[in-house]
């Protein structure tokens, strides 16, 4: 039913407005034939009378009155979502839907986001910050137009740029009998209890491949959601992590360079194969591919 009356819906808002079918049809700029048997086939289709009809003018029946409010609602919404769609494609002023690594937000991201209004100052952004599956996930449901995310993804309705690589640190408290060292080999840390991300965390998943390339399983203590709080439960003494280097130095924690195996991870940029860029999201791809090799500090 629904298929069968939007087309209409319009037609009648401008007749039940006029209450002239002649007038309403110079108005929307259609045949007053055409609009006159769209007014026809829309009372067919509900099977209720919506005018009554005196020559050239009509008036709304009761059941019209009823119709009319409920249309005039929808069309005003529909005309909401569009001025919104159109809002959002502005080249100017549009807004683009990016996601992000936690790890990201206190230092990157700002970072890229005040570089790139330097030359788009009014362009708006819709900021998610997330785990890297979640935002994949997002790209994937339309609710993300690009996300900085690791490992780089390679899926086929996905399409992954490289942009950099971050070193990964051995994190340990303090007082650790590590702290004294500036470089380690991870195989030194195999007897320690470490502190992680959940799984499903891309920086998990990366935890666990170079401890096993290290010849080892990391024994687990805690398991969290966010980098930070890692490096708090590493100051208090409960563990030791594998993270990426702190937006500000953190005391009760020493970082040491991972010397074997080489302990990184890239950073990639990711959005959804096939789907056409607004122009707003095509600038920030341009300007986020742009900084291939210098996304991060050195």
């Amino acid at each position: 039913m629904a298929r069968l009356l939007a087309p209409r819906l319009a037609h009648f808002a401008g007749v039940a407005r006029t209450e002239h079918v002649t007038r309403a049809a110079q108005e929307m700029q259609v045949p007053q034939s055409t609009l006159s048997r769209a007014m026809v086939r829309l009372e067919q289709d509900l099977g209720v009378e919506l005018f009554a009809r005196h020559g050239r003018t009509v008036s709304l029946t009761p059941a019209g009155r009823t119709f009319l409010a409920s249309v005039e609602r929808a069309l005003a919404e529909i005309g909401r979502a569009a001025e919104e769609v159109r809002a959002d494609a502005d080249p100017a002023t549009g807004k683009v839907a990016f996601g992000f690594l936690h790890t990201m937000g206190a230092e990157t991201v700002p970072g890229l986001l005040h570089a790139f209004r330097a030359d788009h100052p009014r362009i708006r952004f819709s900021l998610v910050q997330n785990y890297g599956e979640a935002m994949l996930e997002g790209l994937r449901a339309g609710e993300l137009d690009l996300c900085l995310t690791s490992p780089v993804p390679d899926a086929p309705d996905l399409v992954a740029r490289r942009l950099d690589e971050q070193k990964l640190r051995l994190v340990v408290p303090a007082d650790h009998r590590l702290a004294g060292r500036r470089r380690v080999r991870l195989a030194e840390a195999a007897d320690e209890t470490f502190v992680t991300l959940e799984p499903g965390y891309g920086l998990r998943r990366i935890t666990d491949d170079l401890c096993a390339r290290a010849g080892f399983t990391p024994r687990t203590a805690f398991e969290g959601e966010e980098a930070e709080t890692l490096r708090g439960l590493v100051a208090a003494g409960l563990g030791v992590a594998l993270l990426p280097p702190p937006p500000f130095p953190r005391p009760g924690v020493v970082e040491l360079t991972v010397t074997a195996p080489r302990a990184a991870r890239e950073i990639g940029v990711a959005w959804l194969a096939g789907r056409p860029d607004t122009p707003p999201v095509a600038a920030f791809k341009k300007f986020l591919l742009s900084k291939r090799g210098t996304l991060l500090p050195t």
